[in-house]
C-alpha cells in the first residue's frame, strides 16, 4: 500500500502541466561532439525563422544530478523556448557524462567527477560550435543550472568567465573544493535562488545529500557564504542592496526575500533570492518529484523569465 501511494504520488508531480508552452514554430536539434576523448550530446532550440542579420543571445541550461538536457527542458517549463521564440535567441541543453557534471565537489560516487571530467572545456565547446552554426552574439553567452548544474554555473563563473557572461544557480551552493580555488578572471554577474528547505543542498551547508538523505555526495558552502563570496568578487557595496520581500500565494507556504546588489565592479550585480520555505526545485517550474522528497516549489516567481531578465541586463563588458 505504502509503495502504491508513493508510485501515485511520483505520477502525480510528473504529470503536472509545464508553466509555458514551447516556443511555436521552433525546432529542438540533437548534436555530438567529441570532448576529452568522449562522444557527449546537447539539444539546441533553434526558433523559426532566425534573423541571420542580428546577433542573438544563447542560454546554457545545466541540467541537475542524474538527469538530463531533456528533462531540463521540463524542468524549466519550456520558458526559455518561449521568450526566445518572441524575441530571438537560441537555447541549448547539453547532457553531463552519465547524467552528472564535474562540479569539483569530489564526490566518487560520479564518474564525472571521480574521473576529473572537463565539463568546462566541453561548455566551452558546446557554446563554440553552436556559435559557429547560428549568429550568436558573444557578449550575451549564459550558463544557468539546477542543483548539479547549478554547482557546474558557479565552476564555469570561476573557470570560464571568458566565455559566459553571467550565470544563474537554482537549488545549489558552491561546493567547498571549488570555492577554495575560485579565482574568475573578472567580475562575474551571478543569480543564486535557494530553499530554505531544501533537504538534499542544504542552506546551511554541510553534505549533499541524495534523495531521502541516503547518501553523502560531497559538501558545499552555506547558501549565504557563497552570496558573500560572490560579492567579494565583485566588489559589490552590500550598503547599496535594494531589500524586498514577496508573499502574494501564501497558500503555496512559500515566499521570497530578495537582496539586489547593483553597485559593483565592472558592470556586474548580485541577485539573491532566499526561498522561505522553499524545496530542492526550480520556482514557477515543473513538481518533479513529490514534496515528501524535495520539498515544496514555490509560485512567488517565474525563475526562468526572471533570469533571463538578469541575464540580458549583463552582458559581457567591452574590451578596453
Amino acid at each position: 500500500m505504502k509503495k502504491t501511494l508513493i508510485l501515485s504520488s511520483l505520477l502525480a508531480a510528473l504529470l503536472t502541466a509545464p508553466a509555458c508552452a514551447a516556443g511555436k514554430g521552433g525546432s529542438v536539434k540533437k548534436f555530438t561532439l567529441k570532448s576529452g576523448g568522449y562522444e557527449r550530446v546537447y539539444r539546441l532550440y533553434v526558433p523559426s525563422g532566425l534573423d541571420a542579420a542580428k546577433q542573438h543571445p544563447l542560454f546554457m541550461l545545466l541540467h541537475g544530478g542524474g538527469g538530463t538536457g531533456k528533462g531540463m527542458r521540463r524542468l524549466t517549463g519550456y520558458c526559455f523556448e518561449k521568450m526566445a521564440a518572441a524575441s530571438g535567441g537560441l537555447v541549448a541543453y547539453p547532457d553531463g557524462l552519465e547524467k552528472n557534471w564535474n562540479d569539483y565537489r569530489g564526490d566518487p560516487s560520479r564518474r564525472a567527477q571521480r574521473e576529473n571530467i572537463d565539463d568546462v572545456a566541453f561548455l566551452k565547446a558546446v557554446a563554440a560550435e553552436i556559435s559557429a552554426r547560428y549568429p550568436v552574439d558573444p557578449a550575451r553567452v549564459y550558463a544557468g543550472g539546477m542543483s548539479n548544474g547549478a554547482m557546474m554555473s558557479y565552476t564555469l563563473a570561476c573557470r570560464a568567465a571568458d566565455t559566459f557572461a553571467a550565470i544563474a544557480a537554482v537549488a545549489g551552493s558552491m561546493p567547498e573544493n571549488l570555492a577554495a580555488a575560485c579565482s574568475p578572471s573578472r567580475p562575474v554577474p551571478v543569480m543564486i535562488i535557494n530553499g530554505t528547505k531544501d533537504s538534499l543542498v542544504p542552506w546551511a551547508g554541510g553534505d549533499v545529500t541524495g534523495p531521502l538523505g541516503r547518501k553523502k555526495l560531497g559538501r558545499v558552502l552555506p547558501v549565504e557564504r557563497t552570496r558573500d563570496f560572490w560579492l567579494k568578487n565583485n566588489a559589490c557595496r552590500a550598503e547599496k542592496a535594494v531589500l524586498s520581500r514577496k508573499d502574494e500565494n501564501p497558500d503555496d507556504g512559500t515566499s521570497l526575500a530578495r537582496e539586489v546588489y547593483a553597485d559593483c565592479a565592472g558592470g556586474s550585480g548580485v541577485d539573491f533570492v532566499k526561498v522561505e520555505g522553499g524545496g530542492h526545485t526550480w520556482p514557477g517550474g515543473l513538481q518533479y518529484l513529490p514534496r515528501f522528497i524535495i520539498g515544496k516549489t514555490s509560485d512567488e516567481m517565474a525563475a526562468s523569465d526572471e533570469i533571463r531578465d538578469f541575464f540580458l541586463r549583463h552582458p559581457m563588458p567591452a574590451k578596453k
